[in-house]
């Protein structure tokens, strides 16, 4: 497996992991309208490319056999001492061969690097992959509800990992 920096020209790979994993994740959570209404909020080609070039959040792609199977998120520096993890999403056929934990690893790597002391992210209170941040070092520090428009809230657990 290897994990490189993906760019706006991966916009369409990033696009296809995102479907089937908030299809697998979200089904049974969110209604239909609102996972239709937050993918294009999230993962359209202009909101990646605004979270890229004008947010300044880093991209990184997991290649298994030269096959993208994951991918994550993140921006440095986005408090004090703190980088926030803003997506972080593994094809579900490929749960449990470490990708999802190597993508953490390099972003907590680069996190060190810029002389962050904190990963934070925020995660579906009622999402499985709770259960995986809590084995990778990540503790529950609270609930935020999220309003992204049209009515809908995120309903979120705030996650952080210190060193």
């Amino acid at each position: 497996m290897k994990i490189v920096k993906a760019h706006i020209k991966d916009y369409q790979t990033i696009y296809d992991i995102a479907v089937p994993v908030w299809d697998a994740t979200y089904k049974s959570i969110l209604k239909a309208e609102q996972l239709d209404y937050m993918l294009q909020l999230m993962y359209s080609r202009e909101a990646i490319a605004e979270q890229m070039s004008t947010k300044g959040h880093q991209f990184l792609l997991a290649l298994d056999d030269n096959a993208a199977v994951g991918f994550a998120s993140y921006e440095l520096n986005y408090s004090s001492e703190t980088t926030k993890i803003h997506k972080l999403y593994v094809l579900p056929e490929t749960h449990g061969k470490g990708i999802g934990r190597a993508l953490i690893n390099e972003i907590e790597n680069a996190a060190k690097a810029n002389a962050d002391r904190t990963l934070l992210l925020n995660v579906n209170r009622f999402n499985p992959a709770v259960n995986f941040y809590n084995k990778v070092g990540f503790i529950n520090v609270g609930e935020e509800d999220v309003a992204i428009g049209n009515g809908y809230l995120m309903e979120d657990y705030i996650m952080q990992k210190h060193w």
